[in-house]
């Protein structure tokens, strides 16, 4: 699995063309930083409940 993050203006069409999935953080812009954050607090949240931890407390 690779995630790509785009710019403010998103992908290029041959890059998206290239795709199997296309997810979106949000309709709104986040700065590379946080949008790698919020990508990793995702992944991070779904391994805990597939393991059956408890992610909230």
């Amino acid at each position: 699995i690779a995630f790509i993050i785009g710019g403010d203006l998103g992908l290029a069409p041959a890059v998206i063309s290239q795709s199997n999935l296309r997810l979106s953080l949000s309709r709104m812009t986040f700065t590379h930083p946080i949008a790698r954050l919020l990508i990793i607090e995702q992944i991070y949240r779904a391994f805990r409940i597939l393991r059956g931890e408890p992610y909230h407390k």
